[in-house]
């Protein structure tokens, strides 16, 4: 299965999770997750077609953040069987997938020596599971805090929601700075070097680390804990995409697409 293919699954894909936002479907859940079914099954075909883990480019990553946002949706959705979240985290997921279709960013089939890893693919999916989850904890933080923008005490049920995206993203996050560490001591000979992707990668896990750490400080200012939750989620954008446009990221040994 080849990129040409990929309008036609993103259609599929775009009609099932239109179903779910019809008021008369009862369980939207069931159809949120036949379409992330399309998706999976395109990533599959891709990865056999490749002959390699489609998680090289800025495009492959994408495609697999469109998956896992409504994916940790849903996971969420089973404790917390709230209904908009679910669909404002569907809808944003194939907003990135739009996007991927317009900008596969496509690139030859093969891998640089430190990618054929066997810490490539986990490392990869633990990073872009906690994005996902702390994605989604700061799209409720930005919808909580517009509508508890009044009264504060509106935005805690937002806070209980959003913060248990943020432990399952948070757990995930560190998880997956350990396996880079790991991987880097394999391929480079250190477990770290503070290159510019590994500085940002720190700093992010750092910005979440410090939520915790007030956490206190929040139990009467739920709406400030939202306010932060959103704001984190911009270092994750600049971690992610941000530091490729930066001067050192030329020197940088995360730099796979040149």
């Amino acid at each position: 299965m080849t990129w040409h293919a990929f309008p036609w699954i993103l259609g599929g894909t775009g009609l099932l999770w239109m179903l779910s936002f019809f008021p008369q479907v009862r369980r939207p859940q069931w159809w949120v997750l036949a379409g992330a079914a399309l998706i999976v099954v395109f990533i599959g075909g891709l990865w056999l077609e490749l002959g390699r883990p489609p998680m090289r480019t800025l495009g492959e990553t994408r495609l697999w953040f469109g998956l896992l946002l409504p994916l940790s949706a849903l996971a969420v959705y089973w404790f917390v069987p709230w209904r908009w979240p679910l669909l404002y985290a569907t809808a944003i997921g194939f907003l990135f997938l739009l996007v991927t279709m317009l900008r596969p960013e496509t690139h030859d089939r093969t891998l640089m020596p430190a990618l054929q890893s066997p810490w490539f693919v986990p490392h990869v999916v633990l990073y872009l599971v906690a994005y996902a989850f702390l994605v989604y904890a700061a799209a409720i933080a930005v919808f909580g805090t517009w509508n508890a923008r009044r009264e504060e005490e509106r935005a805690r049920p937002y806070l209980g929601l959003a913060e248990v995206s943020l432990w399952i993203g948070f757990g995930f996050l560190t998880l997956g700075l350990l396996a880079g560490a790991v991987w880097a001591k394999e391929a480079w000979g250190h477990y770290w070097t503070w290159d510019p992707k590994e500085t940002w990668a720190f700093l992010t896990w750092a910005v979440y680390l410090g939520y915790f750490h007030l956490r206190r400080e929040w139990s009467d200012h739920p709406r400030r804990a939202l306010l932060y939750l959103a704001a984190a989620s911009v270092v994750i954008f600049v971690c992610w995409f941000g530091v490729n446009y930066l001067p050192s990221a030329a020197q940088s040994v995360h730099t796979y697409t040149n």
